[in-house]
């Protein structure tokens, strides 16, 4: 399996960045994950659209979102031209109302799956892949996503710490995590957000193998948050990267 980081920060991007959009790819299958604002051109760098097999969204905030609908138009168009035939599998929370009744009318794009709404284990198999929808701890409907193809790979999407992502990420192969802010900022941050040590606290109850934080307030240095987060983990922890592929 492999991950593309094509945005990683928050709740604005750096000059020339982008928001959360993560691409996760094997044997020919693409899931994004994630759309923030700056995603969709960086998608197109990698795969045409219409190799473009699911689109789950975490949550509902900007960040996460806003090219939800440049996307939609993309697909569109590619269907109508006849480069594309086939509406692509949409998962997603139900809140905010705004973004959500907006985006469940897109269904000349999507084929759309409100993850609230699904059976109680949460799971569902998307383009081959195993999939697990754990609830977050953040001021809307939010979601941790654990994804199984011949490895494992978990994203905490936006959370506070909490037990349930610690059992949704145990062992996991390659566990992306928020880690939105310095120790200094815990009284902030606090039952929405991580700071990027509780990332590495929580990866390392969980027993991860490989840990990668994400989720970056851009004016913050981000070697000082890799080594709060690797005091947290007592492990080296890795970065995310604009435009880098790791394999796991």
């Amino acid at each position: 399996m492999k991950l593309t980081i094509l945005g990683c920060w928050a709740p604005y991007p750096r000059v020339s960045g982008a928001c959360s959009g993560y691409l996760l790819q094997e044997n020919g299958r693409n899931l994004l994950i994630d759309t923030g604002n700056g995603v969709l051109s960086r998608l197109l760098q990698h795969i045409d659209i219409q190799d473009l097999d699911g689109v789950l969204l975490s949550h509902l905030h900007p960040d996460h979102l806003m090219d939800i609908y440049s996307l939609r138009h993309a697909i569109e168009a590619a269907n109508r031209e006849g480069r594309m035939d086939k509406r692509v599998p949409l998962y997603l929370p139900t809140g905010p109302a705004e973004d959500f009744n907006r985006i469940i009318e897109f269904t000349k794009a999507f084929t759309i799956q409100v993850i609230d709404g699904m059976p109680e284990s949460k799971e569902a198999f998307i383009a081959g892949f195993k999939v697990k929808f754990t609830p977050g701890k953040h001021n809307l409907p939010a979601y941790s996503i654990s994804i199984e193809g011949s490895k494992r790979f978990v994203y905490s999407g936006d959370t506070a710490y909490q037990e349930e992502l610690i059992k949704l990420a145990a062992g996991a192969d390659l566990f992306l995590c928020e880690a939105s802010g310095l120790e200094q900022d815990m009284e902030y941050l606090q039952e929405n957000h991580l700071t990027a040590r509780q990332a590495g606290q929580l990866a390392k109850a969980a027993g991860v193998k490989r840990l990668m934080i994400t989720h970056f307030y851009p004016e913050y240095v981000l070697s000082e948050l890799q080594k709060q987060a690797e005091e947290g983990f007592s492990r080296g922890t890795e970065l995310a990267r604009e435009g880098a592929t790791v394999e796991f």
